[in-house]
């Protein structure tokens, strides 16, 4: 009898421990778990404003490189059109650094963010209106839509309910509280730490912020031992700062252009 009820308890343990484990491990559902990704993307943040030229320039020169050899698999991209723009003391009206029609069109990029998400989506539109910038054509932004086959509508509407201002509010606020803070636009951020004047070279960044196993082509090339830095040109940075205005970037432009230019026939 003593070994009856022994072997019955044997079992009524082993039930009562085991068949939860095994009730749960048929059932669960972990669809709402989010488990670590084997290739964990490096956060890259643009905060740029639209008529700078030289963020114009990273934009159609440098950021389009992140399209290239699959290296936006691995990155996470942030744009934030707002820059060196200040606010009045009514929190509500925006002053430009390159006047009102930047305005304007930090607005619209904002608006083809917010209607595009998907940066695949936004960034060619955004890449096409820069592109004007570059070759002072920006009044013709609306081109772009054609060239892209895109839908007008969802931007328009941003920009005529109001929505657009609230997005560009938005951007300011998330500028603003940047830390450390901007000091001049372009400001690129990548995996959170600012490259300050160092912005052209972001992609060996994102290539060493990296830690996933899946290293796309790109980054090959800046492996130890493989990536030959090029001539490094005695220039001033390819920045606009704070409160300088218009006619200060264009005449730096010119310098700049002029003494690269120079510089490179010595070269050759």
């Amino acid at each position: 009898m003593a070994s009856i009820t022994s072997k019955l308890l044997l079992v009524l343990v082993c039930y009562v421990f085991l068949f939860p484990f095994a009730s749960f491990s048929s059932s669960a559902d972990f669809s709402g778990i989010s488990l670590p990704s084997s290739s964990p993307k490096v956060s890259v943040g643009l905060y740029y404003e639209s008529l700078c030229p030289y963020c114009s320039s990273f934009i159609v020169n440098h950021l389009t490189k992140l399209f290239e050899d699959d290296l936006i698999s691995i990155v996470d991209l942030h744009l934030s059109p707002w820059g060196n723009t200040k606010l009045r003391p009514d929190n509500v009206t925006a002053v430009c650094q390159h006047g009102a029609f930047e305005c304007f069109l930090d607005t619209v990029e904002a608006c083809a963010i917010d209607a595009w998400p998907k940066v695949s989506d936004h960034f060619p539109f955004i890449y096409c209106v820069e592109k004007l910038v570059t070759e002072h054509k920006y009044n013709k932004w609306e081109t772009c839509y054609e060239k892209l086959n895109l839908n007008s509508k969802p931007v328009a509407d941003c920009l005529s309910t109001g929505h657009g201002n609230e997005l560009a509010l938005h951007y300011a606020a998330e500028t603003n509280a940047l830390q450390p803070p901007h000091q001049y636009v372009p400001w690129v951020v990548v995996d959170g730490q600012p490259l300050y004047e160092d912005y052209e070279n972001f992609i060996s960044y994102i290539c060493k912020a990296y830690k996933g196993n899946k290293v796309p082509g790109a980054c090959a090339k800046y492996a130890t031992g493989n990536f030959i830095r090029s001539v490094k040109l005695k220039r001033s940075p390819l920045v606009s700062r704070k409160g300088v205005n218009k006619m200060w970037d264009v005449l730096e432009r010119i310098k700049t252009s002029l003494s690269s230019y120079i510089e490179i026939t010595r070269l050759l």
